[in-house]
C-alpha cells in the first residue's frame, strides 16, 4: 500500500465515529474517558466481546452481523487495516462494532474490571524466537492482563495456523490449571469446533489454507483475577 493511500485512510479513521485512537499520555494518564464505560458509546448494556489483533476486523465483522445483541471491538495498532473493517462496519450499519487502535499490551488501561465477556485472539505472529515471547499475545503476562477485564467465566478463543502457538498456549494453561474447554489441532479435519470457527474465514486464513496448513483452536477460561 503506498503511503499517500495510507495518509487517507488514518485521516478518515479520524473522522470515523466507530474508531477511537488513544494515544499513549491519555492512557497513562487514566484520562481514556471510556475505559469502564464502553456501554455509554454502544448505548446498551449488551456483552463485550474483544478480537485482539484484529487487522481488517474481518472475525469483529461477521461475529457482529451474527449476534446483533452483542457489542464487538476489534483492536489491532495498525491503523490503515482496522480502517476496511470500520469502514465495512459504518457502511453496513452495525452499530455494535467500534475500532480501537492501540498497543494490545495496554488492554487493561482500556478497559475496567468485568468489562469484557470473551475474547478472540485471530491468527497472530506466533513470536517463535525465545527473546520474542514476551510479545506472544497468550503468555503469562498477556493473560494476566485478559485477567483483570474479563466477566467471570469470561472465554478466550484462540485461533491459528501456527502449531507451535496452538503447542505453547496449551502446555501453559494446562501448566496453570486453567480450565481449556476446547482444543482442535486441525479444525477441517476433526469435528466438534463452533460454528463461528468454521465459518469465518480471515484473508490470511484462506491463505493459509490455500497451502495446506492446518488451523488449530482452543477455547479457555481464566480463573477470576
Amino acid at each position: 500500500m503506498g503511503s499517500k493511500n495510507k495518509l487517507k485512510r488514518f485521516k478518515e479513521n479520524e473522522q470515523f465515529d466507530n474508531v477511537f485512537q488513544p494515544n499513549r499520555e491519555e492512557i497513562s494518564k487514566g484520562n481514556f474517558k471510556l475505559k469502564g464505560q464502553w456501554s455509554k458509546h454502544f448505548k446498551n448494556d449488551n456483552p463485550i466481546v474483544l478480537e485482539l489483533g484484529c487487522g481488517k476486523g474481518e472475525y469483529t465483522i461477521e461475529l457482529a452481523k451474527r449476534n446483533a445483541n452483542v457489542n464487538f471491538i476489534g483492536v489491532d495498532i495498525k491503523g490503515a487495516r482496522l480502517w476496511r473493517g470500520a469502514k465495512t462496519a459504518l457502511e453496513d450499519n452495525l452499530s455494535n462494532v467500534a475500532f480501537l487502535r492501540t498497543q494490545i499490551e495496554l488492554i487493561d488501561d482500556l478497559f475496567a474490571t468485568n468489562e469484557v465477556s470473551e475474547i478472540w485472539i485471530t491468527f497472530p505472529d506466533p513470536q517463535i524466537k525465545y527473546k520474542r515471547t514476551k510479545h506472544r499475545l497468550t503468555n503469562n503476562e498477556f493473560l494476566n492482563r485478559y485477567q483483570r477485564i474479563l466477566k467471570k467465566d469470561g472465554l478466550v478463543h484462540l485461533k491459528t495456523d501456527s502449531e507451535f502457538m496452538h503447542g505453547y498456549t496449551l502446555g501453559l494453561l494446562h501448566g496453570l490449571a486453567f480450565e481449556v474447554v476446547y482444543a482442535n489441532h486441525d479444525v477441517y479435519k476433526n469435528e466438534g469446533s463452533p460454528k463461528e470457527v468454521l465459518e469465518i474465514q480471515t484473508f490470511y486464513e484462506n491463505q493459509y489454507l490455500d497451502k495446506n496448513k492446518p488451523i488449530t483452536y482452543i477455547q479457555f477460561r481464566l480463573p477470576p483475577n
